[in-house]
């Protein structure tokens, strides 16, 4: 989905599959592509139709394959966190694919998209409630066993209030993300509520990690102890599967503020 000039209003995207005869001429770029060194077919968002009206009911998607002639794979970004995950550019140059490779109808891309958001983000606020819980952990190993001043951080009640707090904050995460996950194997409609676990759980992955760091003290700020690997992972939480300002904006518009 994702390209250089184009993220959460996909909409807009410039990337081009244009029909020629039996087979469609793709031209255009994506970027922030997950395991795009290592993918062998990849379902691309492309413009059908680039003067639809409006623009969203151009989009279709398209299934390319690796080595297919006019599509090449860019270089591995280099990323702030999520070390074991490749992210990276994909380009496409009168790559010629058969109409056949087209997923459901044409000009329907974007709706489908859009069904698939609602697990997504769900997903995602089950990994950051899991990376809380993982990132807390350690942390609280990690305090009982270090001393100051004669005695355990963890003995600090400085450090018991934070961590008492940050507990607190993860059991309502857990259980806000236990009952979405229900009602969503139940077949509920429960797009305002995902979007709100997602930028929350999120929010406090970034928030508890920040936490956890300082509690560690220069050792946090070491890339052998974990938590530096987890405050690094963090930060991009709140930007993929729609960015956390894009999620209050669909809270706003069912609350029928917008």
């Amino acid at each position: 989905m994702t390209e250089p000039g184009t993220g959460s209003d996909l909409a807009n995207v410039q990337t081009r599959a244009i029909r020629d005869g039996d087979h469609y001429v793709i031209d255009g770029s994506k970027t922030f592509i997950s395991h795009g060194q290592i993918g062998d077919v990849f379902i691309v968002v492309a413009k059908t139709d680039p003067d639809a009206r409006p623009p969203h009911r151009g989009i279709s998607l398209i299934l390319v394959e690796d080595g297919t002639p006019g599509f090449v794979k860019g270089r591995k970004l280099d990323k702030l966190g999520l070390p074991g995950q490749d992210t990276s550019e994909l380009f496409f140059q009168e790559c010629r694919v058969p109409v056949t490779n087209r997923l459901g109808e044409e000009g329907r891309g974007f709706a489908m998209l859009m069904t698939e958001l609602q697990p997504e983000r769900l997903c995602i606020g089950v990994s950051s409630i899991a990376s809380c819980r993982r990132a807390l952990a350690d942390t609280i190993d990690y305090v009982k066993g270090r001393r100051a001043f004669g005695q355990s951080i963890g003995s600090f009640q400085n450090t018991q209030f934070k961590l008492a707090e940050l507990a607190t904050e993860v059991e309502i995460g857990q259980a806000f993300v236990d009952r979405l996950m229900a009602a969503h194997v139940a077949g509920e409609d429960v797009v305002n509520e995902v979007s709100m676990a997602k930028w929350w759980t999120t929010d406090l992955q970034k928030r508890l990690t920040a936490e956890c760091l300082q509690l560690h003290g220069g050792y946090g700020f070491m890339r052998e102890y974990p938590i530096s690997g987890d405050f690094a992972d963090a930060a991009v939480q709140s930007i993929y599967a729609g960015t956390n300002e894009i999620m209050k904006r669909i809270i706003a518009q069912r609350l029928g503020l917008a």
